[in-house]
């Protein structure tokens, strides 16, 4: 029997260009289910995050916000989520939903997705990172799944370019190969909790709240978003090879022990680079910076569906 959601009103936010269209496409299919099961909601579709956001905060917080759309459109409404009692369900159709991936969210399954927004709600936790230096220097951003600098955010920057016939997971596989092709490591330290874990050549660092990136690659096999815990990721010296094998393993979530990975836990996460280095912020690119700082935010987001 499909479970029956306790009477609640909706927001259902609406990014239509997510997932390159996506989102936009599948709507009238997610619209039909939401009647069939006789929800309350009305529905935000704006054209910028920020407007989507300022939509969300003017509403009740008793009113729950659905996120359809990926990461980054869940990224962009955590002003009004984090720190209050507002719900949050996602509806992943983006690009690489890594955030739902982790919690078992498929996209297109609507029918998983709102027959656990009759569960009981879970809190969660969210990072809050600022750029100490570089691009968007002074600037304080909310993340639900991670950050990541170097290759991976090189990547990030790659994919717009893919083929437009790749899914989120062959999109990032296409762009990190040509990112090997212009592979520059780079000096960087990364402390946590005050304690230097890595300071040396990198071609990568991520402070991630979840465990995956890119569409799938497990970079964090060992966060858990409930422990009140991040953890920080940095590679040490590697070769084009060396980078391309530990992609396999990273793909596997088998890379934690390898020598050239350097991880730990913790509450804040400091990394500074020696030179301009790309960032992304929940999959979305960030500019080139030299010092990121990151702090876990325990429960901060009370997930519907997660």
């Amino acid at each position: 029997m499909t479970p029956i959601p306790p009477a609640r009103s909706y927001a259902v936010v609406l990014n239509p260009s997510a997932g390159r269209g996506l989102a936009g496409r599948e709507w009238p299919r997610l619209e039909a289910e939401l009647l069939a099961r006789g929800l309350s909601f009305e529905v935000i579709s704006e054209a910028s995050g920020a407007a989507a956001l300022a939509r969300v905060e003017a509403l009740p917080t008793q009113t729950a916000v659905l996120a359809v759309g990926g990461d980054g459109t869940v990224g962009a409404l955590l002003p009004a989520l984090v720190g209050t009692a507002r719900l949050l369900g996602i509806i992943p159709l983006g690009s690489g939903n890594d955030f739902a991936g982790m919690l078992g969210l498929r996209p297109g399954d609507f029918a998983g997705a709102l027959d656990r927004l009759a569960f009981s709600p879970r809190r969660v936790d969210a990072l809050r990172a600022t750029i100490l230096s570089g691009e968007g220097e002074g600037r304080t951003h909310l993340l639900l799944n991670g950050l990541g600098m170097g290759f991976d955010a090189e990547v990030a920057a790659l994919t717009l370019g893919a083929p437009a016939r790749l899914s989120g997971f062959g999109r990032y596989a296409w762009a990190a190969l040509a990112a090997l092709r212009n592979l520059a490591l780079t000096p960087v330290t990364v402390e946590v909790d005050g304690q230097v874990l890595y300071s040396g050549p990198s071609a990568l660092a991520a402070v991630m709240n979840g465990t995956r990136y890119g569409g799938g690659f497990q970079i964090s096999p060992a966060s858990d978003a409930r422990d009140g815990l991040l953890h920080a990721l940095a590679s040490g010296p590697v070769s084009r090879a060396g980078l391309l094998a530990l992609m396999g393993r990273v793909l596997r979530g088998r890379h934690l022990g390898h020598p050239r990975v350097h991880h730990a836990p913790g509450r804040m996460v400091t990394v500074t680079w020696a030179r301009p280095t790309h960032l992304h912020l929940d999959g979305d690119l960030a500019g080139r910076v030299t010092a990121v700082h990151a702090e876990v935010l325990p429960g901060a987001v009370t997930l519907l569906n997660g």
